[in-house]
């Protein structure tokens, strides 16, 4: 298959994490006989650097032309010190997905048998973990009219949802359910906000053509607390715009690390993967920042695609390096790897599983991992 990939690095640590999945795409590329051709663009606070602009104009023709985006990371602590600026890095990734209409977020939670110790949340809370969180990404109160009073003390942000909105994400969720356990979870606040409502009436009436489908109602708030006393109950989640944002971050502590977190936002015409993190600036440049959720975010671009054996051997890879704690020091605090070595580990043991071993010397030293 002959791909044409969009690579977005961003900021902060995205550049690093970005070069690592490109590593591993062009061994899956070597591997299968597959040709990955990337294009490379600014987006964030360094396009604002060097245009004044978040996203360029020549960076949404390329993510627009494009079959798929690999997306690092966005943010400057420059601009968190300012909330007022009328430019920020964020914009650009809010601008992308409204200007691609990437409606859908999936974010996939799993919890790692080799690094449950690491989850902030007991062993026999989180072992057996497995979800995916659809959460709309286009609508919502993000994209609301905002304003505030002449005098500044009244601010207001309308939250607006369609229901052809609501459907074409309810439907992939429904999709996605019926291919796994049969369980879909809808969260909303329909006790209080009529957009709520709405979600409510359009996913009753959609359940009708997926009967299989196990249909469930939670609150925002019931189920921040469900995620925390017992993730393994959920299979399927679908949410809004905003409390899918936060729900999402607070499923994160659940895997013992956000830098293990992927996630696709799809459109119609292309689709964006990126992993959850931010940019850790204070890591940028240090190499050891954790580059798995990056490399898992490429393994879900391959599964767009049903390049499916292509991304198990990523996740086998991945998988192997966490068994062996062969992992950056947010997993591996006394004995750990660089965000290069961790790479060259996970392209080595995908080219050639069967005789990859554990030689940490080596791997130290940024020699193969083959013998």
């Amino acid at each position: 298959m002959k791909l044409t990939i969009a690579l977005l690095p961003g900021d902060g640590i995205g550049p690093e994490v970005i070069h690592q999945a490109v590593k591993i795409l062009d061994a899956i590329s070597e591997k299968y006989n597959h040709t990955f051709e990337y294009k490379k663009a600014d987006v964030g606070a360094i396009a604002i650097d060097k245009t004044g602009n978040p996203l360029p104009d020549e960076t949404l023709e390329i993510c627009s032309s494009a079959d798929a985006i690999l997306f690092g990371a966005i943010g400057d602590p420059k601009y968190d010190k300012d909330h007022n600026a009328t430019i920020r890095p964020e914009q650009g990734l809010l601008r992308l997905r409204k200007e691609l209409d990437l409606y859908a977020n999936i974010r996939p939670v799993i919890s790692y048998d080799y690094l449950i110790h690491k989850s902030n949340l007991k062993k026999e809370i989180v072992e057996g973990t497995d979800f995916i969180i659809y959460r709309e990404l286009t609508g919502g109160i993000y994209f609301g009219e905002k304003k505030f009073s002449e005098d500044g003390k009244e601010a207001i942000d309308t939250c607006k949802y369609t229901a052809s909105e609501i459907d074409r994400i309810a439907h992939l969720a429904f999709k996605a359910a019926k291919s796994r356990r049969k369980k879909l979870t809808l969260i909303d606040k329909a006790n209080v906000l009529v957009t709520s409502r709405l979600w409510r009436k359009r996913v009753k009436e959609i359940s009708k053509s997926y009967p299989g489908v196990q249909l469930n109602f939670l609150y925002a708030n019931t189920a921040a607390m469900q995620l925390i006393l017992k993730p393994t109950q959920f299979d399927v989640i679908l949410t809004e715009n905003m409390f899918g944002d936060i729900l999402s971050d607070a499923a994160s502590v659940i895997s013992g690390s956000i830098g293990l977190l992927a996630s696709a936002s799809i459109g119609k015409k292309t689709a964006l993967f990126e992993p959850i993190h931010g940019s850790y600036p204070k890591a940028k440049g240090k190499n050891f920042a954790n580059p798995l959720a990056a490399v898992l975010s490429a393994a879900m671009l391959l599964e767009h695609f049903q390049l499916i054996d292509e991304a198990e051997d990523i996740k086998n890879a991945v998988e192997k390096s966490i068994e062996l704690n062969i992992t950056t020091p947010d997993l591996n605090s006394t004995n750990h790897f660089s965000t290069t070595n961790v790479g060259n580990f996970l392209r080595d043991f995908i080219l050639d599983d069967e005789n990859t071993f554990y030689n940490k010397n080596n791997i130290d030293l940024g020699q193969s991992t083959i013998i």
